[in-house]
Parts: C-alpha cells; structure tokens; sequence
C-alpha cells in the first residue's frame, strides 16, 4: 500500500478575468504603452492641421478685408479715407496704412487714433506664457513646420520695405504675408491696390487668438495626454501583477518540486486564463504530472526488476550451494539444469529489462519513415514459419486491397507484432489457429491478434499491459517469458501516436483479441530507406 503524502496547495495568484485576459501579453503590452503615445502624436498632428485651417481662414478673411477696404477708400477724399482708416481699425483691430503712389506713407490707422493693439515684449511675460512658447516650438520641430519670419517695423515708411505692397502695386492685385511677432504670435498684413492711380493700402493684423485658440486645444490634448497616461502607469502595473505574480508562485511551486521537499506540490494551472501565462502554468502542472507518474514509474520498475531478478538468482544460489553437498549423479543433473535454467532466465530478464528502460529514449530519437503493415506482418509471418516459432499453430492473415501505410519505425512495428503473435501462439492449444487481420477505418489502421485461448477476462484486459505480469498459460515452463513483451508493445504503440488495448474476439469464436491501432500515413508521402 502507498503511503500517504500530505497535499500542499499553493495559493492561486490573480488568474483575471474577461476579454482583457484572453488578449496575449504582446497585445496588452503595446495597447498600454502605445495608447497615449497615438494620442500624443495624433493631438499633435491634429493640432497643426487646426492651426493651418485657422491661418487658412485668417488669410482668406485678410484678402477680402483688404479689398473691401480699398475699394471704399478709392472714391474717398483724403478726409474720409483717414476717417475710415481709424472707424476700420478701431472695428477690426487692425492696423491700416496708406501709400501714395511713390511709396510714400500718407495715412496711419495709429497715427490718426489709438492703437487696437500692441505686441507684446515677450522679456516680461510670466513663466506661463513662457512656458506656453516653448511648448510651441516642441510642436513646430516635430511636425517639421515651415520656419516664419519675424514681424519687425521697418525703420522707413515707404512701400518699398513691405515686399507684400511692391507684388501689390506689380501685380494689381491683393498680396498676403505672414509673419510671427516676438511672442511667436501670428501678424498677418494684406496689400491691395487702391483705385488705379497706385496708391495701396497694407493692413496688419497681430492674430492672437489664433494662437490662443491652439494652446487651448494643446491644454485640452494635454489633460487628456495626462489622464491617459495616468490610466497606463494603472493597468501596466495591473498587468504587472497578472504576470508577476503567477509566475512567481509558479517559480515557487517549481522550486519546491525540484528540491523534492514536498511529493505532491500543487502547481497552479490557472484554467482561466487563455493567455501565455495560462499556457505556461498548464504546461508545468502538466510537465511536474508526467515528472512524478516517471519518477513513480522509474521507482515501481525498479522495485519490479529487483524482484524478478531476485527468485532466479535465489533458486540459483540454492542450487549451485547444493552441488558440493550432493553425490547422486542422478541429483546433480538436476540441480545443473536449474542452475542453467535460471542463468538463461536472468539473461533473458536482463535483456529484457534493458529493452524496456531504453525504448522511451530510442523512440524519441528515433527517425519515421513510411511503413506498409501488410508486407511486415507477411515478412513475421514467414519468417516464424521458416524457424518453426509458431508451436504448431496456423496463422492466418487478412488485409485489405493494396498497401496498409502508416509512419513509424520498422524495426519497433516489428517487435510489437512479434510480441503480439508470441502471446496469442503461447496461448493457444497445439493445432490451433491464430488470426491476424489488418482493417482501416476512419483514418486509422487496426491490427488484430487473435488467439484460440481462455480469453482474457474483462478485469484484468489493462494488467496485462503492465510490466512483469505473470498470468501465463499452464502449458508454458515457468520462467520462459519476463512479463515484459506486451509492455514493451504498448509503450512502442504510444510513441508511434497509436493505442493496444484487448477485447474479445469479433467474430465470437472463444480467445483473446489483441488489438494495435496506428495513424494512416498522409496519402502524399512516400516509403522512405
């Protein structure tokens, strides 16, 4: 009887829950750290795309005051154009000027009156509006804006220092320019030709609320930049903890199970999840299962062999202790035979024993190649018949039409009908017959043995599977199989992706049926060596 062992449960960690954790770790990974990335590159695209429409507007906006106002001060005595030079720019916050036709400046909106407007030293400003140009210039250099020139009053009053009034006065029709005053605030100034006598007028427009109107938006992008941001460093250290912490109590349970301080450690596998944290902790858990049923494996078979091997060498121990004290020649015969007899069956175990422990390795190891049953099975066939192995009885082989092709190795095939055939042959009565039949069906080729025995009861069709099982028919010498062939046969059924189990027969005659099930090889391959 097994002892008992104490189960330790490692307490699970944050499995999560919901469509965030069915995401993998590379997706939720980028979605928290690009998100306010895209939103900071987009605002910034979004906000120099507002800004040019504004500018866009502003210029359309300055052309058609510029005309209107010419074309009122066309017809206008030199009284009422200084009149509506100041009405003008006290409505529209604009500067206006007038040049005769020598360039000549002749009126001045600021001059006349008050001026709208002033612009501002940008020395004096306040930390915040400083802050706010140099913020400015961050977006300019990455969005690669145009560099504008800087608005200063030229020292002269003349057309010739405003290049907007000399393409005015060439072309005779308004001009537009842009410039960027020291608080890197736009001013927008319009020339337009006034009547047909060449005089012109140049307005100047300091566009402050176009500047206001981006750092507003720019404060709005950046608030929700700030909360963006503020959510990401949340749930980054949200999917910290889903993957941290796992791990960590799977890095624990791994520990534990190395160290081999507890026999049966809990490994979480976290069925909840379906990202590769989830795939991770079912991974190990399955890993440490298949690790002790091995371990566990490795001590039964050991434990096993030991006693196998330990009642031939204690009847030969007896028997060769009882050869000095023995003088019947008669006796001594017999105590020789014994002695040879267990010699051949320890060998027979240790060769045996050696096929059974190294057959996993070979197996992973080993190189598939295309094999067609029905020619094995008739090649074993023959060759049992030529040596004389079958006892007596007629084995009988059904397959069907053509080839029967699966993936495997060969020389391993070879060994599990060999086996397969020994048992039924041990089996069965003298005189008896065996069947083998070969059937296809869903993608799968089923070999079956078939014996003229006892049969084997339904109870005990899994035992004699099992390594060193001893329920050999009373026909046979005792000792003259090690328990191991069908063993054998199953693990070499498993690495070929295929079954062995045992039924009755299907016809309903009395026996046993040993049943090899193998995938079919692909249709598109070709036997290889």
């Amino acid at each position: 009887m097994a002892d008992r062992v104490r189960v330790r449960r490692i307490p699970r960690p944050l499995e999560g829950g919901g469509v965030f954790s069915r995401l993998s770790l590379t997706a939720r990974i980028l979605a928290v750290n690009i998100l306010p990335l895209l939103l900071l590159g987009g605002g910034i695209v979004y906000l120099d795309s507002y800004r040019a429409q504004l500018l866009d507007e502003r210029y359309k906006l300055a052309r058609i005051e510029a005309q209107i106002t010419a074309e009122a001060l066309a017809g206008a005595t030199r009284a009422r154009q200084d009149a509506l030079l100041l009405q003008i720019g006290k409505e529209q916050d604009m500067r206006l000027r007038l040049f005769d036709p020598e360039g000549k400046l002749i009126a001045d909106s600021f001059e006349l009156g008050e001026p709208t407007f002033t612009l501002d030293d940008p020395t004096d400003d306040p930390f915040e509006l400083r802050f706010a140009r140099f913020l400015d210039q961050i977006v300019d250099t990455v969005v690669s804006a145009q560099p504008v020139p800087r608005y200063n009053e030229p020292e002269s009053n003349n057309a010739d220092s405003w290049p907007e009034l000399q393409r005015a006065r060439e072309l005779g029709i308004s001009q537009i320019e842009l410039r960027q005053a020291a608080d890197r605030t736009p001013v927008i100034t319009a020339a337009a030709p006034v009547g047909l006598q060449g005089t012109t007028l140049l307005t100047t427009r300091n566009a402050v609320d176009i500047t206001e109107s981006v750092r507003r938006a720019r404060s709005t992008l950046g608030t929700g930049v700030f909360v963006t941001l503020a959510a990401s460093i949340l749930l980054s250290l949200f999917l910290a903890r889903t993957i941290v912490t796992p791990l960590q109590t799977l890095s624990k349970a791994a520990q534990r199970v190395r160290l081999g301080r507890e026999r049966e450690v809990q490994v979480p596998r976290l069925p909840d999840r379906r990202d590769e944290i989830g795939m991770l902790a079912r991974a190990v858990a399955d890993m440490t299962d298949a690790l002790r049923h091995r371990i566990d494996a490795v001590e039964h078979f050991a434990a096993d062999v030991a006693h196998e091997i330990k009642n031939p060498l204690a009847s030969l121990r007896s028997a060769t202790e009882s050869l000095g004290t023995v003088e019947d020649p008669a006796l001594r015969a017999q105590l020789l035979d014994i002695a040879i007899h267990d010699v051949r069956r320890i060998d027979r175990l240790v060769t045996e024993i050696s096929d059974a422990s190294r057959i996993d390795a070979e197996m992973s190891r080993a190189t598939f190649s295309i094999v067609d049953l029905t020619v094995l099975v008739g090649n074993i066939i023959e060759r049992r018949r030529n040596r004389g192995l079958d006892q007596g009885c007629e084995i009988a082989f059904e397959h069907p039409r053509g080839s029967a092709r699966v993936v495997g190795v060969p020389e391993r095939l070879e060994r599990v009908v060999d086996n397969l055939v020994d048992n039924a042959v041990s089996f069965s009565p003298a005189g008896g017959t065996i069947r083998i039949v070969i059937a296809r069906q869903d993608g799968t080729l089923s070999l079956m043995v078939m014996d003229s025995g006892p049969g084997i009861p339904p109870e005990a069709r899994d035992k004699i599977f099992e390594r060193f099982h001893s329920d050999r028919p009373e026909k046979e010498d005792f000792g003259h199989h090690s328990g191991l062939g069908l063993a054998i046969a199953r693990t070499i059924a498993e690495a070929h992706e295929g079954t062995m189990r045992a039924t009755d027969r299907p016809d309903g005659e009395p026996g046993a049926c040993l049943v090899l099930t193998l995938p079919v090889a692909p249709a598109d391959d070709s036997p290889t060596g």
